[in-house]
């Protein structure tokens, strides 16, 4: 049953990541390969306020979201005056300058030594949400939280905006609205709630290190986010609970697991080729990424 528990808490960090990503890749029309970053940034934030400034878990939290946000500026002011491939290799240069400083930066990050022993984060600072059980219910109530709020925000009048701004950028610019700031505080809010996702991941496996977060990871996740589908809320949480599925399930086949790990890309891999084919718009999506 804890290998069942573990598994949902796995998905419902994958379903913030994909969701939030989905603002940016499936509502305004940014593809970015960042992602992997900002759940670094989280998990590394994350772990700061829980040993050294010894925050409870919701100020944590809002701290992550806060400093995360704050740090995706850096990447959004000079590169979402970029378009199309130009954008992905800004943000691709970003994610690999972010992992090789938590791989160097040895003095602050411990670089490939990692950080073990991450305490668990305390509910109003005196109750520890520490076990899988407990984990389980914190995981599933903020996985909720954030598929509620994107919710909310597709179907806001901002969310109408983000949708004019993928299909005619031209019209909505013809209409007065400024391009440049939306684009912006759509990559800020997307980085903010992924760093969520960065919080739970080091507070629940208690140890991090720079490989959890390197290009691979960001290609992952925006993998999951297209076989599930874009445009929509539905898309991202079906990308989730697929990929992360996948692989337990080739488990059971009775592969090697040096043969299991290799056929786990080669079926991601076939899957996005033929979903790109037959169904551009993702298993449960309603947008065709131009």
């Amino acid at each position: 049953m804890n290998y069942i528990f573990h598994i949902i808490i796995i998905i419902n960090i994958y379903i913030i990541l994909t969701v939030s990503t989905n603002l940016l890749v499936g509502m305004a029309n940014l593809i970015s390969l960042a992602q992997a970053a900002f759940y670094g940034f989280g998990a590394y934030l994350g772990v700061l306020a829980l040993m050294i400034l010894k925050l409870p878990m919701i100020p944590t939290i809002f701290f992550v979201m806060f400093f995360t946000a704050l740090l995706s500026l850096i990447i959004a002011f000079p590169s979402l005056r970029l378009k199309g491939d130009y954008f992905i290799l800004a943000t691709l240069g970003f994610q690999l300058i972010v992992f090789t400083v938590l791989y160097n930066w040895i003095s602050v990050t411990r670089g490939p030594y990692g950080i073990p022993g991450i305490p668990a984060p305390k509910l109003i600072g005196i109750i520890p949400v520490s076990g899988i059980i407990p984990f389980l219910v914190l995981s599933s109530i903020l996985a909720g939280f954030v598929i509620f709020i994107f919710y909310k925000l597709v179907h806001s009048p901002f969310g109408r905006v983000l949708k004019g701004l993928r299909d005619d950028e031209i019209a909505v610019k013809s209409l007065g609205r400024n391009v440049t700031n939306y684009k912006i505080l759509t990559f800020a809010i997307s980085s903010a709630f992924i760093g969520i996702a960065g919080f739970i991941y080091a507070s629940y496996v208690t140890y991090i290190d720079p490989t959890s977060f390197n290009l691979d990871e960001a290609i992952f996740i925006l993998a999951a986010v297209l076989i599930g589908g874009t445009g929509n809320i539905k898309g991202p949480v079906v990308g989730a609970i697929f990929v992360v599925i996948l692989p337990e399930l080739l488990r059971f086949v009775g592969f090697p697991s040096s043969i299991a790990a290799n056929l786990r890309q080669i079926v991601y891999g076939l899957a996005l080729i033929i979903l790109m084919r037959y169904r551009p718009q993702g298993i449960a999506g309603e947008y065709k990424l131009q």
